[in-house]
């Protein structure tokens, strides 16, 4: 019997909903990229600003992006990969996550990550 990899949207979602529930005064959105439409409708969302490779999730207050992938087979584009570069040269911090729970394991290290940079501060 063959498993089902769950689908990206499903990894994100079960990433969304445990970020909220963890962090909840912390702001965590998505970035609606994907998806297939309309020539029409891809047209009216270029000229409004829609880009190529942009991650699909991102949290200001800890200026963190995250890129989701399924657990196999998820693999990033070449416009993923130059948008990370330009992300990570202007100082934000990007997190390319193969499911959920690797989400949760990555998230949970950088939030760590950054308690200690805070305490050696103080």
């Amino acid at each position: 019997m063959k498993t089902e990899i769950p689908t990206e949207h499903h990894e994100q979602a079960m990433t969304v909903q445990w970020f909220r529930r963890s962090w909840p005064g912390v702001i965590i959105f998505a970035i609606p990229n994907g998806g297939v439409r309309d020539i029409r409708t891809a047209t009216k969302l270029k000229i409004e600003g829609v880009m190529r490779g942009v991650p699909d999730l991102f949290i200001p207050e800890w200026r963190l992006w995250v890129e989701m992938k399924r657990i196999k087979g998820g693999v990033l584009s070449d416009d993923q990969k130059s948008f990370i570069k330009y992300l990570k040269s202007v100082n934000y911090e990007v997190i390319v996550a193969t499911g959920a729970e690797n989400a949760k394991l990555q998230i949970s290290a950088f939030v760590n990550q950054m308690k200690e940079n805070n305490d050696q501060r103080n």
